[in-house]
C-alpha cells in the first residue's frame, strides 16, 4: 500500500514538471509570434514622418552658423549704380510763341498812296510816320522777347521730379546689439544712422540705414564718407 503511494505521487510529479515545461514553451511561442506581428505589420498610431539624421541636423546647423543677412546686397557692392535707378525726364523748353505784333504794325500804319496830283508834287507824304511805326514794333518785339526769356530759364532750371527715395544701408545684423555698434561707429565720424528691422527668411534683421535723401547725388555722397570710414555701404532706391 504504501510503495503504490509513493508511484501514485511520483507519477503526478513528472506529470506537473511536464506540464510546466510544455506551458513554457507554448508561452515563449506565443510571445516570439506577437513580437514578430508587431514587427512586420504597421502600427496605425506612430509617428509616420521620417526621422532626420544627424548628417541632416549637423548640416542645417553649420547653414544656420553661416548665414549672412547681408548676402542679399552682396550683388551689389560692386555696382554702385544698381538696378532700379530711374534716370531724370527730359527737360522741356515750351516752344517760342511768334509774335504777329511787328507785321500788324507795320501794316497797320502803311502810308496810303498819294494822289495822282501832277501840279503839286510837294504833297507826296513824307516817310517819317512808317520809320516811327517800324521803331515802335521792333520795341514790341524786343519786349517780347524779353519776356520769355526768364521763362525759359526757370523753365531749364526746374529739375524733373524724381519717383525715388534713396538710402545708404551700412550693415544688416541680426543681433540689435551689433546694429547699435555700428551706429556708434558712424556718430563717431558725424554721420546719423537710424536702425530699422525687418523679416528676411524667417528672422529678424536689423539694418542700419541713412537716409532718406531725396536726389541720388547727396546719397551718394554719403555713401562714399560711409566708406571712406572703412565701413561697407550700399545704396538702395526705393520708390516714393
Amino acid at each position: 500500500m504504501s510503495v503504490g503511494a509513493k508511484n501514485q505521487k511520483a507519477g503526478q510529479k513528472g506529470g506537473f514538471v511536464l506540464g510546466l515545461i510544455v506551458g513554457l514553451l507554448v508561452g515563449l511561442a506565443v510571445a516570439l509570434g506577437v513580437a514578430l506581428y508587431i514587427t512586420k505589420v504597421p502600427i496605425p498610431f506612430i509617428n509616420k514622418v521620417p526621422q532626420r539624421t544627424a548628417e541632416q541636423d549637423a548640416e542645417e546647423a553649420l547653414r544656420n552658423k553661416n548665414w549672412d543677412p547681408n548676402a542679399p546686397l552682396a550683388g551689389k557692392a560692386g555696382a554702385k549704380a544698381a538696378s532700379g535707378v530711374v534716370s531724370p525726364a527730359p527737360v522741356t523748353t515750351p516752344a517760342p510763341v511768334q509774335s504777329t505784333a511787328p507785321a500788324a504794325a507795320t501794316t497797320a500804319v502803311e502810308p496810303a498812296p498819294a494822289a495822282a496830283t501832277t501840279h503839286v508834287p510837294a504833297q507826296v507824304p513824307a516817310p517819317a510816320p512808317a520809320k516811327a511805326a517800324e521803331k515802335a514794333a521792333e520795341k514790341t518785339s524786343d519786349k517780347a522777347a524779353s519776356e520769355k526769356k526768364p521763362e525759359s530759364k526757370a523753365a531749364a532750371a526746374a529739375p524733373a521730379a524724381d519717383p525715388n527715395v534713396y538710402f545708404v544701408q551700412a550693415g544688416a545684423f541680426t543681433k540689435s546689439d551689433d546694429a547699435e555698434a555700428q551706429r556708434a561707429k558712424l556718430a563717431m565720424q558725424g554721420l546719423s544712422a537710424k536702425i530699422t528691422e525687418r523679416e528676411q527668411s524667417g528672422r529678424t534683421v536689423y539694418r542700419v540705414r541713412l537716409g532718406p535723401f531725396d536726389a541720388r547725388d547727396e546719397a551718394e555722397a554719403q555713401q562714399r564718407k560711409v566708406e571712406g570710414a572703412g565701413m561697407e555701404a550700399n545704396l538702395v532706391t526705393v520708390k516714393r
